[in-house]
């Protein structure tokens, strides 16, 4: 078991024809059963093409319909990502992972506002994000694959290298990983900690979690609200950000004070109310969960 992706996925990458789209469907077919997954790519120019085996496709509708694709994973540059998340939406695909970076916070809001007002029941990690990994099955996004080790622990973090910190722990002490989910650092996104939660929550395969966030908005305290409420497993976290001033943004476009709101001392004591175990030093994530696990 896993949450969102396994080995029976069938990806698209939606900006296959670029060099970073390129290189991480390559990084990702070559990873556990990468190759049987990556089915197709698209490029409304190049549709007819292939690369490096892998078809491509006029529209994210067709590679659906002809090479079975169900989950999408888009490198398209930021002006035209939102339009590539809605494709992805319009296609009905269960899944659409949006790597990039920098897409108009704008543009964001209108494909979420249009994807709630319409019920599509696609489901969006992303965007300004590593991605999805489910250890020894397939890995859809950016994430080094070599740290990660099939196993019974999940990760869901709004930061990048921190997700690979963590797993980098857990994995050093022999603790494998269910699924890892990077939701990504941006404002307006999809799934949020407590949507990533609860699925770890109702996975019979995964026994604990740890929880990653950063300063800006109120994400992690909803989780850890929720936490307190329904979760039935063990979960540490950690906040990106105590020392940071208020105003400034932090590297993320969501990682910023604001009002006086969002500090990461205000969440970790909601979080710590919610008995979840926190630490302050990113190095001690590892040992943290595994000490709640006995």
């Amino acid at each position: 078991m896993s949450i969102l992706i396994n080995k029976h996925s069938r990806v698209v990458t939606q900006g296959i024809t670029g060099k970073t789209g390129q290189f991480h469907t390559r990084m990702s077919r070559d990873y556990a059963h990468g190759k049987a997954c990556y089915v197709a790519g698209v490029n409304p120019k190049k549709a007819g093409e292939d690369f490096e085996g892998i078809p491509i496709f006029a529209t994210v509708k067709e590679a659906k319909a002809k090479a079975g694709a169900n989950v999408s994973v888009i490198y398209v540059p930021p002006p035209g990502a939102a339009a590539a998340i809605w494709e992805a939406c319009e296609a009905d695909l269960d899944l659409v992972i949006c790597i990039t970076e920098g897409i108009p916070v704008r543009d964001m809001i209108e494909v979420r506002d249009r994807m709630r007002k319409q019920q599509k029941k696609t489901l969006l990690v992303g965007p300004n994000c590593p991605g999805v990994i489910t250890p020894d099955e397939l890995k859809i996004g950016i994430m080094p694959g070599h740290i990660h080790k099939k196993g019974r622990i999940g990760v869901v973090s709004r930061s990048g290298t921190l997700t690979y910190e963590a797993v980098g722990q857990l994995s050093a002490l022999g603790l494998g990983q269910s699924t890892a989910v990077g939701i990504g650092g941006d404002p307006v996104n999809g799934l949020k900690h407590v949507d990533v939660l609860r699925l770890f929550n109702e996975d019979p395969e995964t026994d604990a979690v740890i929880m990653i966030g950063e300063i800006g908005g109120d994400d992690e305290e909803t989780a850890a609200r929720w936490v307190k409420d329904n979760m039935k497993k063990p979960v540490v976290g950690f906040i990106a950000g105590v020392t940071a001033p208020p105003g400034k943004r932090m590297g993320h476009a969501g990682a910023i004070i604001s009002g006086g709101k969002g500090t990461a001392q205000e969440k970790l004591a909601v979080m710590e109310a919610c008995g979840i175990r926190v630490t302050k030093n990113p190095a001690e994530m590892g040992k943290l969960l595994q000490s709640a696990l006995k």
